[in-house]
């Protein structure tokens, strides 16, 4: 499908297209509401992640900011990013020789400054010394996304594990036997709150005897997840009023970055 105006870096390919396409389709062609293309408000919201503009600050070429943002609540309301996420999430691992359901994964969280947008539900983070919001992420053993969550980010990371841990099953159907976690998730009540839901949490070690930077086995993998994330410029900081928007934006990078990869299979099929 070709487009009327010269197209942008973060616009959606025709592959990749063909396979968004029906997750996207909430209402039948001539509903009334349809006064725009999927495919450009697709591409509008792409935009807004991609280089971390303002909705006003939409460009002319792309439909109006208000229609791009009222369609994208609707998708992120009906949940189709994180269905997106799940499928394209089984075709990678098949197409790379594993299981469709991961049996381990790895988690970690990632402290986002706020903004005068996310400032009234921020906290202060001491560790990293830095007040907005935390981003828990659960990966699984390629980078791909099981869930996430936000909170200030003055919360512990041990006391979400039990959250995380049943989002993963739900997301999984319950094939996840282990997770590996680094040391700030160490005690028994993390432990406990994982073996709740028939997870084991494996405690990487940082050597006691540590020389410069030492890649740590298997929890590099969800490092390298979030810097995945720091490419779109909207994920830099909590520029979001709402703590769900910024959950499902991250979800919409994380489809993006999988829809690249399974049009790349198609390609070379």
């Amino acid at each position: 499908m070709s487009i009327c105006r010269k197209p942008y870096p973060s616009d959606v390919s025709d592959e990749e297209w063909s396979l968004v396409t029906p997750y996207l389709t909430l209402m039948t062609e001539d509903a009334p509401q349809r006064q725009h293309a999927l495919r450009e408000l697709f591409n509008g919201l792409r935009y807004v992640i991609r280089y971390g503009i303002a909705w006003r600050a939409m460009p002319n070429d792309l439909p109006p900011w208000f229609a791009v943002y009222q369609q994208s609540q609707r998708w992120l309301a009906a949940g189709v990013f994180e269905a997106l996420a799940q499928d394209l999430r089984a075709v990678l691992r098949l197409a790379s020789g594993r299981n469709a359901e991961p049996s381990a994964a790895i988690i970690d969280s990632r402290t986002l400054r706020s903004t005068p947008e996310s400032g009234p539900r921020a906290g202060y983070d001491g560790a990293k010394r830095k007040r907005g919001s935390k981003l828990h992420m659960a990966v699984d053993t390629l980078g791909h996304l099981l869930a996430l969550h936000v909170t200030p980010a003055n919360v512990d990371d041990r006391a979400e594990v039990g959250k995380l841990a049943d989002a993963v099953q739900n997301a999984t159907g319950e094939t996840v036997e282990l997770i590996y976690v680094d040391q700030g998730y160490t005690g028994e009540k993390p432990a406990d709150a994982a073996s709740q839901h028939g997870i084991e949490l494996c405690v990487v070690k940082l050597a006691e005897a540590k020389k410069g930077f030492v890649l740590l086995p298997k929890r590099w993998v969800v490092e390298r997840s979030f810097a995945w994330m720091t490419r779109c410029r909207r994920l830099v900081k909590d520029y979001e009023r709402y703590a769900s928007t910024l959950a499902g934006f991250h979800v919409v990078a994380f489809v993006c970055i999988m829809l690249k990869r399974a049009a790349d299979l198609m390609l070379s099929a």
